[in-house]
């Protein structure tokens, strides 16, 4: 379909409003140009994306215009989508995303994945700990997997932690779960976990000005910079979770590209032996499987 058949809509209806606003993403090389401008424009209007589909010559009142071209600028400025309409799914849950976290990503759910199949038995997990929580969404993905647990999140953010707590409370989870504001295990004692979730930062700090546009300008810097060679959240966690983890008990921590064989030796160091290593959809090594050493 031609620009000019695509902007064939009156001046002012949600027709008219996708195909300009469809135009300048595309300009700014944003993917699916199109779809992001129906997310942001249902958003603005408070509807569903397929209600602005079913008539596009429909007035976009002026309240809703105005909030959609400060979404566009936005988006423009390459924020992430997530941002702007405030929340992101993961495992099919949805979670409100601040400034203060990242934004959950289908990698990510790799590490849920290993943990469902180091536990098959559902009840076996009783207490679950994610280090560097964030919005919570290890936490609480695993919880909805295993409806016997209870579990603690722990982020150095007190603004992180604050928001995984609501969204504990929006998914019906609050009674199930504790969130801190510490660094790694430094405020929970010596109190044993059966499951151990994390996702460190593992970007080598001179590598992040490279990333994507809505990674290196709109993600936090604490939760990317794994320092000069992107294993320095490893070398404290993994002590960490070794001295955090029940006999019995398996870690599983999110790895970046190529990472694999350094973070086994840092775990080995640490007193935890590899038991698997899962790769995500597009092949990366991404879920490493722990436990303490054989015996224990």
């Amino acid at each position: 379909m031609s620009a000019a058949v695509a902007c064939a809509d009156p001046e002012g209806t949600v027709g008219a409003f996708l195909c300009r606003a469809g135009q300048r993403l595309r300009a700014a090389a944003i993917e699916m140009p199109r779809l992001e401008a129906r997310l942001m424009l249902a958003h603005a209007m408070g509807c569903r994306t397929e209600d602005l589909l079913r008539d596009p010559r429909t007035p976009v009142p002026p309240a809703a215009a105005l909030r959609f071209a400060g979404l566009l600028e936005r988006r423009l400025g390459r924020e992430p989508m997530a941002r702007l309409l405030g929340a992101a799914e993961f495992w099919s849950l949805p979670f409100a995303v601040s400034p203060a976290t990242l934004v959950p990503r289908p990698d990510t759910e790799t590490l849920i994945e290993a943990a469902l199949a180091a536990f098959p038995e559902r009840g076996a997990p009783r207490r679950v700990l994610d280090l560097g929580t964030g919005t919570g969404c290890l936490l609480l993905a695993a919880l909805s997997e295993f409806p016997e647990a209870k579990g603690v999140g722990v982020d150095a953010v007190p603004e992180a932690a604050l928001l995984a707590r609501r969204n504990a409370a929006a998914l019906g989870m609050g009674g199930r779960t504790v969130f801190l504001a510490g660094s790694w295990g430094a405020a929970l004692g010596d109190c044993p976990f059966d499951l151990i979730l994390s996702n460190p930062p593992y970007v080598e700090a001179g590598a992040i000005p490279g990333l994507a546009p809505e990674v290196a300008l709109h993600e936090p810097r604490s939760a990317l910079d794994g320092g000069a060679d992107g294993l320095g959240a490893y070398r404290a966690l993994l002590p960490e979770i070794r001295r955090l983890l029940a006999p019995g008990g398996r870690a599983v921590v999110e790895l970046g590209q190529g990472q694999r064989g350094p973070v086994e030796a840092i775990a080995a160091g640490s007193g935890l032996r590899t038991l698997c290593c899962r790769a995500d959809l597009g092949g990366v090594d991404r879920a490493l499987v722990l436990a303490a050493p054989a015996g224990i």
